[in-house]
């Protein structure tokens, strides 16, 4: 009885903060649209306001609503992480398929290419790639896309081999179905759910590389109201003593990214209860 008390604790202890932070994305998304683009109009006469009431965030040193610039650069930001993250788990599911099922050649060579990728420095094969193809948001995309696909494939391949031997793949092979058939129609179907949760655990960190390669100077333009930008900007003017320019950005970026990590825990735990005792 205490043992059935407990996971049910447990499991509503999950629910709430999966709710809360459903809800609080929500809420800043809501924001990014709500607020008007008329408190980004430059104001000699509302430079460097601090933080009050009327400008929750202060102002920049333009007369800037910095609440306004700040979850409007964070809506980009998701934007831009959420292509980068679709297009990295496409190419973490089409490697971890292909490397299990089209034989040892293939599993051979995608390994290597796996350990090849996670060799490499992080940031700085991120910044290479992003230079590469001229910055910008296809910098950002390309450069964090192609980074971040090598665990998902782990898992992806590992799930794969173990579906490999079920009975209805076999038999699906006894009638003559190709490949790319039984891959289709058997194995991702079957390999979904932790398609997904590995989508939602892969967001924060392709949303903080974002910003980091942003904030470097590699990736969005100065023009752009980006979160990586905003930060890279404030940190000329916070020896000036305006600390709610890095503060309160930091801040909701970490927030941000600490809610979606959250989500895929939750959602990983929900859909694996064995994993919540790892």
């Amino acid at each position: 009885m205490r043992t059935m008390n407990r996971e049910d604790n447990a499991k509503r202890k999950m629910m709430r903060m999966l709710v809360f932070s459903v809800a609080l994305l929500s809420v800043i998304l809501i924001l990014s649209f709500a607020l008007s683009d008329a408190n980004l109009r430059l104001s000699a006469a509302g430079k460097n306001l601090a933080p009050s009431l009327q400008h929750i965030f202060g102002t920049d040193w333009l007369g800037r609503d910095m609440l306004t610039r700040t979850v409007k650069g964070l809506r980009l930001s998701l934007l831009v992480g959420a292509f980068a993250s679709m297009i990295s788990v496409f190419l973490a599911t089409a490697m971890g398929i292909g490397a299990a099922i089209f034989g040892k050649k293939a599993d051979t060579f995608i390994s290597w290419l796996i350990d090849l990728f996670i060799g490499m420095p992080h940031l700085v094969f991120m910044i290479l790639i992003s230079f590469i193809v001229g910055g910008g948001i296809r910098g950002i995309v390309l450069g964090v896309s192609l980074t971040h696909w090598m665990s998902l494939s782990r898992v992806v391949r590992a799930e794969v081999l173990q579906l490999k031997n079920a009975e209805y793949i076999h038999i699906s092979k006894s009638y003559g179905k190709s490949p790319w058939y039984i891959a289709r129609k058997h194995i991702l179907p079957s390999i979904f759910p932790q398609i997904m949760v590995g989508f939602l655990l892969m967001f924060p960190h392709v949303i903080l590389h974002e910003a980091a390669l942003t904030f470097l100077g590699f990736g969005l333009s100065p023009q752009t109201p980006a979160i990586g930008i905003i930060l890279s900007e404030a940190m000329n003017h916070i020896s000036t003593g305006k600390w709610w320019l890095v503060l309160f950005p930091g801040l909701l970026l970490v927030i941000v990214i600490k809610s979606f990590d959250n989500i895929g825990e939750q959602i990983r735990i929900l859909l694996e209860p064995s994993s919540a005792n790892e």
